[in-house]
C-alpha cells in the first residue's frame, strides 16, 4: 500500500490560512521550509493544498509551544521526507532537554533551601577563611570570580578581595550547585537574578513560575504528539480507490 501525498479535497492558499489565523505568505514560507508538503498546482499556477496540508499545519502548529520553533520545523521536515525516524529522534531529545531542566530547578532548590543564612552583622570575609568555610581552594573562588558569579570588592588599601555577606551567599550557592553538577554558565543566570531580588526569600515567585513553565511545556509536548501522531496517520493513509 502505497502513501497517499495528497488525501482528498482542494483547499486554496487562503482558506488553508484562515483555518488557522495565518496570512497566505505564512502558509507559503512554512511550504517553502518543508513544513508542508509540496503542494500541487493547477494549469494556471495556483496552489491548492488539501486535508494532509491542514493536518501537517495543525501538527507544527501544536509542536511549536513544546519542541520551539526551530525543533518543531524540524520534526515536519524530517517526516515530510519520509525520515521518521528523525523526527521521533529530535521529539526525543526535547524530552530529554526538559528532563534535564527539571532536575536543574530541583539542584536550584534544594541549594536555596539548604543554603544558610549569613546575617549582616557577621561583617566582611576574605578569600582565606571563605576557601576554608568551604573546603576549596582560594583559586577556585578566584575562578568563580572571572566567571561573574561572585563579585567581591577590592580593600582599596591592600587591594585583597573582601566578601561581604552577600558575597559569601553567593558563594554558597555556588558551591552547592557546582557540587551538583552543573556549570558555571548554568549558574550564572540564577545568581543574577538573586542579586537583583536582593536575596533568597523573593525568589520563590520565581521558582513558582518556573515549575509552571515547566508544566506547561509537558502538556504542550503531549498536544503536539497527538497532532503529529494524526498526521503521520493521515500520511499513511491509502490512496483514494487504491485499497480493497
Amino acid at each position: 500500500m502505497r502513501k497517499n501525498p495528497q488525501v482528498g479535497g482542494r483547499l486554496r492558499p487562503v482558506d488553508l490560512a484562515r483555518r488557522h489565523g495565518l496570512s497566505t505568505q505564512a502558509i507559503r514560507n512554512y511550504e517553502a521550509a518543508g513544513v508542508l508538503p509540496e503542494a500541487e498546482r493547477t494549469r494556471h499556477g495556483y496552489r491548492t493544498y488539501t486535508p494532509l496540508h491542514a493536518s501537517a499545519l495543525n501538527a507544527f502548529l501544536a509542536l511549536v509551544p513544546g519542541h520551539g520553533h526551530a525543533t518543531a520545523t524540524s520534526i515536519m521536515r524530517a517526516v515530510n521526507r519520509d525520515a521518521t525516524g528523525e523526527a521521533l529522534r529530535l521529539i526525543d531529545e526535547s524530552h530529554a532537554q526538559l528532563l534535564d531542566d527539571r532536575r536543574t530547578l530541583q539542584a536550584v532548590e534544594a541549594a536555596l533551601r539548604d543554603l544558610e543564612p549569613v546575617p549582616p552583622e557577621r561583617g566582611d570575609t576574605f578569600v582565606g577563611l571563605l576557601s576554608r568555610r568551604l573546603g576549596i581552594r582560594p583559586a577556585t573562588l578566584r575562578k568563580w570570580e572571572r566567571a561573574g558569579v561572585v563579585q567581591p570588592r577590592r580593600d582599596p588599601r591592600t587591594g585583597y578581595r573582601v566578601y561581604s555577606a552577600a558575597d559569601v551567599r553567593d558563594a554558597l550557592l555556588v558551591h552547592q550547585l557546582r557540587r551538583g553538577g552543573h556549570l558555571l554558565e548554568q549558574i550564572g543566570p540564577l545568581i543574577a537574578q538573586v542579586r537583583s531580588a536582593g536575596g533568597v526569600a523573593p525568589l520563590e515567585s520565581t521558582l513558582r513560575d518556573w515549575h509552571a513553565r515547566l508544566a506547561a511545556r509537558s502538556r504542550a509536548m503531549l498536544t503536539g504528539a497527538a497532532a503529529l501522531d494524526a498526521y503521520l496517520e493521515c500520511r499513511a493513509a491509502p490512496v483514494d480507490g487504491a485499497a480493497g
